[in-house]
């Protein structure tokens, strides 16, 4: 070969390697120094806790474990004898308090009656004047005066039965929710996460004993550095390694954390700052949460609340794709 042909060719592919480099390089800079990145960060799920509004035996169990459930499935049933019987006998003493109205009503009427009456002979007595005696005046003015009163009397009956209906009636809705609330639904769709409530448990209102895991609910918490929030913007584009999966899963940021806890600093009994001593020479970042929606899951990709994931931040403005050329930090 010529000599001065073997030389260019050597030139040439001296310049080839260190441009290469030279972008490998600057490939590697950007990557790890520039665009924030971090391995702690987990997936996450919202974890709905079910508790019953009502006390009982679980005389059904409709779920299995880790089953995957729908929003307004049924997942257990509580014992309703006891809540049936209270709705029947919220539903008798309506209907006592409704029969009870009734005959004040009719008293009602009965006294309207007399004390129309009584105000006809009393006004007759007027016309009459000296032709009736005044005893017997005086007597049918006395029984006016009862009239009156006994249909005082039947109105305010009719107001508080009236009262006592109402209330019944709250009684009995109040029973009748009772009874609809021993079937214990699924407030949301999602998947159980091991059932713990069996057949014959009793339990209590307000305590939880079922946890459902809100699959709508699945994204990535990221725990970045401080030094490292400058590039991070709520809408930038995320890649997202998930331990043990193959691929990248493509994401968003939704939103930073506006504090978190100060671990060195406490108030003590004295109601002093306490502050523990730190060496200047020695400053360790930070860690602020950033949470991340998932834009898409592949069907292959099992998302379990827990699981590790590695998460890079793809600046603004890269168009490139996110996979091509990238280390993996997993």
């Amino acid at each position: 070969m010529n000599p001065r042909l073997r030389k260019v060719l050597s030139v040439t592919l001296t310049v080839l390697v260190v441009a290469v480099a030279l972008v490998v390089l600057r490939h590697l800079w950007r990557y790890y120094m520039r665009d924030p990145w971090t391995r702690d960060a987990h997936v996450g799920a919202d974890v709905v806790q079910v508790a019953p509004d009502v006390s009982g035996f679980v005389t059904e169990v409709r779920v299995g474990d880790n089953a995957p459930v729908e929003r307004g499935q049924v997942l257990f049933v509580i014992d309703q004898a006891r809540y049936r019987i209270v709705l029947a006998q919220a539903l008798g003493a309506l209907e006592q308090s409704q029969a009870h109205l009734a005959q004040s009503r009719a008293a009602l009427l009965q006294s309207l009656a007399s004390q129309r009456q009584l105000e006809r002979e009393v006004s007759r007595d007027r016309a009459l004047k000296d032709l009736v005696a005044t005893e017997e005046i005086e007597t049918r003015r006395a029984n006016l005066d009862k009239a009156n009163a006994a249909v005082a009397a039947a109105q305010a009956s009719i107001g508080a039965d009236e009262a006592n209906i109402a209330s019944a009636k709250a009684a009995v809705a109040l029973a009748r929710l009772n009874l609809e609330r021993t079937v214990v639904h699924s407030p949301v769709a999602g998947r159980l996460n091991d059932r713990t409530v069996r057949l014959g448990d009793y339990v209590s209102a307000g305590r939880p004993v079922l946890a459902v895991l809100d699959t709508s609910s699945f994204r990535v918490d990221g725990y970045f550095e401080e030094t490292r929030l400058h590039g991070i913007r709520e809408g930038d584009r995320v890649d997202i390694h998930i331990m043990g999966e193959p691929g990248v899963l493509r994401g968003h940021v939704q939103s930073i954390a506006a504090g978190i806890e100060d671990r060195y600093r406490s108030t003590g009994a004295s109601l002093l700052p306490n502050v523990n001593p730190a060496f200047d020479w020695v400053r360790l970042a930070q860690r602020v949460p950033v949470r991340i929606g998932i834009d898409q899951v592949p069907r292959s990709v099992r998302l379990i609340a827990g699981r590790t994931a590695t998460v890079s931040i793809v600046p603004a403005g890269d168009g490139a794709p996110a996979a091509t050329a990238r280390v993996d930090r997993r």
